[in-house]
């Protein structure tokens, strides 16, 4: 991870391609993958002066839903799925339902410990939706919850507007388009990038978390895996 490019560096840069009508807004600037515009798509494709690097993935498992939907993107994206979360390039902690039964399920099977590991041996992690709220210190959800303590900070309960927040919604910088889907929010100094106010991309040391669903965001979910990818 020495010397990448952050997710917030990222975001700049496609917000600055944009503003200039660069084609790399149509075009993702990484060799080993071409993305269907109409589908929202990636398909592996071989660069004719390199050779593909596959990364491993390995997706944690506690119980929480949206297992298959963040799977299935990777696999779009050439990526292998492993079970090996202590080796894999790149693990992803994704996350549907309340912090409390989630953390029971990451303690029981001690998946809280390997994460914690991971994260002081500065290897990636991407956290998705609760995913990235169990990353904090703790959650207001459930009458407080303890989190792992990747990122300083804590998830509270939104305030105002539509809650649960479900929709389409803009990411500054970068003026991307994702799916959220959530009632509470981190509130860090670890916060990158913003929607209507509320934190979307979180990014401590070797984790990065979104409060978004890249897996759900079409064209613009799978440019985001795939730089989170490239980076692991």
């Amino acid at each position: 991870m020495a010397g990448a490019t952050t997710v917030h560096a990222w975001m700049v840069a496609q917000a600055r391609h944009r503003a200039a009508g660069s084609a790399l807004d149509r075009q993702p600037a990484w060799p080993t993958a071409a993305l269907s515009p109409r589908l929202g798509l990636s398909h592996p494709q071989t660069h004719p002066a390199m050779t593909p690097t596959i990364r491993t993935v390995a997706i944690c498992r506690y119980g929480a839903g949206n297992v298959r939907s963040v799977e299935l993107a990777m696999q779009r994206l050439g990526a292998e799925l492993v079970d090996d979360l202590e080796g894999a390039d790149l693990a992803i902690l994704p996350g549907v339902g309340s912090a409390r039964s989630a953390m029971d399920g990451l303690r029981e099977r001690g998946t809280d410990d390997v994460l914690r590991a991971r994260h002081a041996a500065g290897q990636a992690i991407l956290g998705i939706c609760l995913g990235l709220q169990l990353a904090l210190d703790e959650s207001e959800e459930d009458g407080g919850v303890a989190g792992l303590g990747l990122v300083p900070g804590r998830a509270v309960r939104l305030q105002g507007g539509r809650v649960p927040r479900i929709g389409w919604a803009h990411v500054e910088p970068g003026g991307e388009t994702y799916w959220f889907a959530h009632s509470y929010a981190a509130e860090t100094a670890a916060t990158t990038a913003t929607s209507e106010g509320v934190a979307a991309v979180v990014e401590s040391g070797s984790f990065t978390g979104v409060q978004f669903h890249p897996e759900k965001s079409g064209a613009a979910g799978a440019r985001f895996l795939e730089q989170c990818l490239s980076r692991a």
